[in-house]
């Protein structure tokens, strides 16, 4: 069960500077734990962690998880990998390194320790799915050649190592399969949809959409995410994943674009540009597994996340 000398817990946060690993960490700091919070900054933002330094249980370490990492700890979340296109591939060796070297130091960290490690995984393991909705059992479409493979074929090293550990060497482990999530301390210039919407509405540029529109995601509230990943890892032992974590209403990019400028006030119009190479046209996750087995499911509707998330990005900007 890991070191446990104490009562309190001692968990560890890779990417814990980043979008939902500031919020993980807000949310165990509540809990009561302690927290080391490691990042290379590559993605992530002291920013977003700023108002944490003053808590004597928060602690933050630069490093960068491809480089062994020797610590003591009861608990690990891996969330360490840039997981915007514009990220991942503007070094697509190093992201493809993060998710397998990087996974290995922390696989092996947990081995030393015997520490439950979690796993956060990505719906691009599924690449553009012929199944819909995804199911955790279904293999995926994934070009192992194209742009974003660095990320999707990382990611799927990465749960291979997860459970070549959980059988090889008994390892606690949990994968989560993290569907579009967004809200506040999202990167303003991270590329995602949601992020691209809100910047060039509030900025009345043209909001713009790739293809005709139609394709489909369906959008996860980082509150409702950090619930399902907490609910994971308090598992027991023989629920290891992959579970999805994600919501299952589905809207088209075009219902979203006019959502935003609604909620915004804009002015901005829609322009449409060529869709991307290997980019999904439909994408939402089968839930059954997370309502099973963790009694989870989203709670916050699109509406009221997009609010929330307008409202920081209008902080932001002034």
């Amino acid at each position: 069960m890991g070191r446990r000398y104490f009562s309190q817990r001692r968990v560890l946060v890779t990417g814990g500077a980043g979008f939902l690993g500031s919020h993980l960490i807000d949310r165990l700091l509540a809990e009561g734990d302690e927290v080391l919070c490691v990042d290379n900054l590559f993605t992530g933002s002291k920013s977003n962690i700023a108002h944490l330094h003053a808590n004597p249980r928060f602690e933050f370490l630069r490093h960068d998880i491809c480089f062994p990492l020797f610590v003591e700890v009861d608990q690990i979340y891996n969330l360490a990998c840039p997981a915007s296109p514009i990220h991942y591939q503007h070094d697509p060796v190093q992201t493809t390194k993060v998710s397998v070297l990087g996974s290995i130091n922390m696989l092996g960290l947990a081995k030393r320790l015997g520490c439950s490690i979690l796993q956060a995984s990505t719906s691009e393991v599924y690449g553009d799915p012929a199944q819909h909705p995804q199911t955790e059992s279904y293999w995926g479409n994934v070009n192992p050649i194209g742009l974003r493979s660095c990320y999707d074929e990382g990611k799927r090293c990465a749960e291979t190592l997860f459970f070549d550990y959980h059988r090889r060497h008994g390892l606690d482990i949990k994968v989560a399969r993290i569907f579009n999530t967004y809200g506040p301390r999202m990167h303003p210039a991270d590329g995602r949809v949601v992020s691209n919407f809100i910047m060039q509405a509030l900025s009345g540029a043209d909001i713009t959409i790739f293809g005709d529109g139609l394709q489909t995601r369906s959008f996860c509230y980082v509150d409702d995410l950090i619930e399902g990943f907490l609910k994971l890892a308090a598992t027991p032992d023989e629920v290891t994943g992959p579970i999805n974590l994600g919501n299952p209403v589905e809207f088209t990019m075009l219902e979203l674009a006019e959502l935003v400028i609604e909620l915004t006030g804009s002015s901005s119009s829609i322009a449409y540009e060529p869709l991307p190479s290997d980019d999904p046209t439909q994408r939402r996750p089968d839930i059954s597994l997370a309502r099973d087995i963790l009694d989870w499911e989203p709670r916050i509707e699109l509406r009221e996340g997009l609010e929330k998330t307008i409202a920081y990005f209008r902080r932001l900007s002034n």
